[in-house]
């Protein structure tokens, strides 16, 4: 049968066993792969590959695509509690779930690694890591600098440390920030259900799989119902919740059954047999406009002239070298204004150095930094993924508002 049209949401009809309709995934150089506890719990109880050795293909398929892979990984907890088993009959205690966590975080770490041709990173993060600029920043640079070093980064949320998220199942969501974190072109979410469903399939007969989903309406949002994972803790709602994330930061979302071999199979050929749920304009639209209207610290850097009409072009870094000075005070990690010679506003972006530091090394070469400071976060004041230009630069080089 065809597609079925119903506001936001394209639905479709499947006999009895059937498959879901193969659609086309969007071009992605860069995912974040988000990987269930159902999918890495053993029946018996600890991990197993059976599911997880199809995605790890995937990633090493991808990245001889020439793709990059950020894989966020639950299981820590179901690993500790198998390790424990008659000692861990507490599952619903707060404290005892994040010692499990911990206890579980190696096996989990070492499930990726005997699947891996290549190292892997374990990655720690709780929310206020990424919602903190100068924490934000730091974890930016990190997973970066693992990707640009062949590695794949393992992300889980920090367990041991965390109390809502924990409670909540937040790994959902924490891969949509990580996507929206490492510029990700595309949210990859696998879990034990092959689709979003116009209502819960395991109690409603006639519910019908949703091949795609153009605008995450309330209509939408009360498709899903709450957790279904006796391992897991979370359930169609948080992953729509990761969606909405995604979709904000221009990200498209693509939901699967991880449980399906040929559907992982699928997504090395670019075929996605699930849900995508659109994204809400393009994700550098999305972070310009942020850059652009988010609230800004109260200092200021100041650039020369050749600093002004390169950042006007929005393609590059603002250097040390370009740098005249910075008034006022700011720390790295916040939003600030980059003004010219005469203080008009030429970007803004998030400074890697604060103000004193700036102070310090304007006007120096990117490789006298760690001479002058003691110390580096890097060769650019402000990157260029972080910076977004408030004027243009015409052919003469003047710039205009």
């Amino acid at each position: 049968m065809g597609a079925v049209s119903t506001g936001n949401a394209e639905h479709h009809s499947r006999e009895q066993g059937g498959a879901l309709p193969e659609q086309a995934l969007p071009t992605w150089r860069r995912a974040v792969l988000k990987v269930g506890s159902n999918l890495l719990a053993a029946g018996g109880g600890g991990l197993t590959t059976r599911h997880a050795a199809a995605l790890a293909r995937f990633i090493a398929d991808s990245r001889d695509a020439g793709r990059q892979v950020v894989l966020v990984s639950s299981g820590a907890v179901a690993a500790g509690r198998a390790m424990l088993r008659e000692r861990a009959a507490v599952a619903g205690d707060l404290a005892a779930r994040q010692a499990l966590a911990a206890l579980g975080q190696a096996p989990m770490i070492a499930l990726w690694q005997s699947l891996a041709a290549r190292p892997v990173a374990q990655v720690l993060l709780t929310h206020d890591d990424l919602r903190n600029r100068r924490r934000y920043l730091n974890a930016r640079a990190t997973l970066r600098e693992l990707l640009a070093l062949d590695v794949l980064p393992v992300v889980n949320e920090n367990d041991t440390v965390a109390v809502d998220e924990l409670k909540l199942g937040d790994n959902d969501n924490l891969a949509a920030i990580v996507a929206a974190l490492v510029d990700a072109d595309l949210l990859l979410i696998a879990s034990d259900i092959d689709a979003l469903y116009s209502a819960d399939p395991r109690r409603d007969a006639a519910a019908t799989p949703v091949a795609r989903v153009h605008a995450l309406t309330p209509e939408v949002l009360a498709m899903a119902g709450g957790s279904g994972s006796a391992v897991g803790t979370g359930g169609m709602r948080t992953k729509l919740e990761a969606a909405t994330k995604a979709s904000a930061a221009g990200i498209p979302t693509a939901l699967f059954s991880g449980r399906q071999q040929a559907t992982v199979e699928a997504l090395s050929r670019g075929c996605l047999r699930g849900t995508l749920i659109a994204a809400a304009g393009t994700r550098m639209q999305a972070r310009k406009y942020w850059l652009r209207h988010a609230p800004a610290a109260t200092g200021r850097v100041q650039v020369d002239a050749g600093a002004g009409r390169a950042l006007a072009s929005g393609r590059a870094s603002l250097l040390p070298g370009g740098v005249v000075g910075a008034s006022g005070e700011f720390h790295r990690g916040d939003l600030v204004e980059i003004v010219d010679h005469a203080g008009r506003p030429v970007a803004r972006g998030l400074s890697q150095y604060g103000a004193s530091e700036i102070r310090r090394i304007a006007g120096r070469h990117s490789r006298e930094v760690e001479q002058v400071l003691g110390y580096s976060y890097g060769a650019e004041i402000v990157h260029r993924d972080d910076l977004a230009p408030l004027v243009d630069a015409d052919t003469s080089g003047e710039l205009h508002a």
